[in-house]
């Protein structure tokens, strides 16, 4: 089963924890420093948000899976269509251990499409890549996509 992800940059993460467990009426599944996450069943979304300094707003959405095979469908149905994905094995981000396949879509929005497979105690690479994104949550420019 799929599930829509969601990670939303913040400025202040108190407030903004505050804001989306009203919103849902449940508290994150995870709470960290600078990251905070909520595994949701009502809509059926994981919703992440940090405070990585980022521009506020939505950093990019995706659609997690239940396994590799799922992955792989999901990343080949992206090459089918002529998209040029970024894979990604056993990287470490947000606090998780996945393995991803990213691209962007006509629009310019990033999609992340990844399978979990354990828990990170690190949020991920901090190396910065650009102006708005670091390596744990985006491809690297130069595998960059579209």
């Amino acid at each position: 089963m799929k599930r829509l992800h969601l990670h939303v940059s913040v400025p202040d993460l108190e407030p903004a924890i505050a804001f989306y467990s009203t919103l849902f009426d449940a508290s994150p599944s995870v709470v960290k420093d600078d990251y905070a996450k909520w595994m949701l069943e009502d809509p059926r979304v994981n919703l992440a948000i940090s405070s990585r300094a980022r521009s506020a707003g939505i950093d990019h959405v995706g659609v997690q899976v239940d396994s590799a095979s799922e992955l792989a469908e999901l990343a080949g149905r992206l090459k089918a269509a002529g998209a040029t994905t970024f894979d990604q094995e056993a990287t470490t981000c947000c606090y998780a251990q996945s393995d991803k396949s990213w691209v962007t879509d006509t629009a310019g929005v990033r999609w992340e499409t990844f399978f979990t497979h354990g828990e990170a105690t690190a949020y991920g690479e901090d190396e910065v890549i650009s102006d708005t994104a670091s390596a744990c949550c985006a491809p690297k420019p130069a595998q960059a996509c579209c």
